[in-house]
């Protein structure tokens, strides 16, 4: 088979070994005489299954036993709505921080259900190249929640820091950044991912909720969008998406099996910092995110041309880089290399880059 490395930002590249071992059952799950993608959500081969997802999810991140994970669908785009439908009943007010596509896109649909949706904090007059910094954030220290998009996969841009809230829950949107390196769950209220990233095919989100607020949401708040409901029946209220639950499964057993989210976060570290490296050496490329705040999941450049910049794309896509073409509103290309992302495309991207330098400049 052609190598190809598969930069897309989602749906994204996964673990050889999970492909291998999620093919290896695709007919015949572990001799239960069916797939996965067709056994009853309701047997004890698939309870089984999410039972121990959940365990692997509290292990491999460190998740303490007083947060609940939620395995439900509709994407990161949908708890847009859940969020402020389940958070807003007490107070009816949140900030939000403003650094990218995604993060206005949940602002905005806050709108729709609180009183006082406020803007805490915005780079968009600079083109969202950075993240805040904390003595520019304002606010309300009697807010429900305070928003954020912790990785922003479309600019490239990710934080480095968790505001001081004073106590009000963080609500952090890690759809592109989830198990890519160590954190402290016990300083968010709910954490929220779109699966297929780092940890499963798409059709998965994942949600990590402390369990002091799930509550009673806002009236109106339909039964498959109440975190109550939903965590009371471990996510099983309806048909969860079995799938990508057990491929999950498989990639939280690879992250255990190398070692957990250190060894990845050191591989992760290292494989930003040998494309960086290059792009820091020459000024035929050019980065969008100012360096203090560039993320290490997506990363975001141009050359001096749009003409060149197409050229770029379909030269790349030629040679076996897929998908580096960038976002509509960033233009350029931007290069996703999430957790399974081998090192080794790293080197054929820089290779082809320098390549690509050598033929271009003028």
């Amino acid at each position: 088979m052609k190598t190809l490395y598969n930069f897309s930002a989602g749906p994204s590249v996964l673990p050889n070994e999970v492909l291998l071992s999620a093919q290896k059952d695709l007919v015949d799950y572990q001799g239960c005489g069916m797939s996965v993608m067709e056994m009853s959500h309701r047997s004890k081969e698939f309870d089984d299954i999410i039972v121990k997802t959940e365990e692997l999810f509290h292990k491999v991140m460190g998740i303490p036993e007083n947060y609940k994970v939620l395995f439900l669908q509709g994407g990161a785009t949908q708890q847009f709505a859940a969020i402020p439908m389940n958070l807003l009943a007490k107070k009816g007010k949140a900030d939000y921080v403003l650094t990218g596509n995604f993060a206005t896109g949940a602002y905005k649909e806050a709108l729709l259900f609180g009183k006082t949706i406020s803007v805490a904090g915005s780079t968009k007059d600079e083109n969202f190249k950075r993240i805040p910094e904390q003595k520019e954030l304002k606010l309300d220290p009697g807010a429900d929640y305070l928003h954020i998009c912790e990785n922003n996969t479309i600019i490239g841009s990710k934080w480095k820091y968790l505001p001081e809230t004073g106590g009000v829950p963080i609500v952090s949107d890690m759809s592109s950044c989830i198990m890519s390196e160590p954190m402290d769950v016990s300083k968010y209220g709910l954490i929220y991912a779109g699966a297929q990233k780092n940890i499963a095919p798409a059709g998965l989100t994942v949600v990590i909720i402390r369990k002091d607020l799930i509550g009673d949401p806002l009236p109106g708040t339909p039964t498959m969008l109440n975190y109550k409901v939903l965590a009371e029946n471990d996510s099983m209220k309806n048909t969860p998406p079995c799938w990508s639950i057990y491929v999950c499964k498989l990639v939280l057993e690879y992250l255990l099996e190398i070692g957990g989210i250190p060894e990845m976060h050191k591989r992760n570290e290292d494989k930003a910092k040998l494309l960086y490296d290059y792009l820091d050496s020459t000024d035929f490329y050019q980065t969008h995110v100012i360096p203090k705040d560039r993320s290490i999941m997506n990363v975001t450049f141009r050359t001096s041309a749009e003409d060149l910049d197409e050229k770029f794309a379909k030269e790349s896509k030629a040679a076996g880089l897929a998908n580096l073409k960038g976002h509509r509103d960033v233009g350029g290309m931007r290069a996703s290399i999430y957790n399974a992302m081998p090192k080794a495309g790293i080197e054929a991207l820089v290779a082809f880059m320098q390549k690509f330098e050598k033929e271009n400049r003028k």
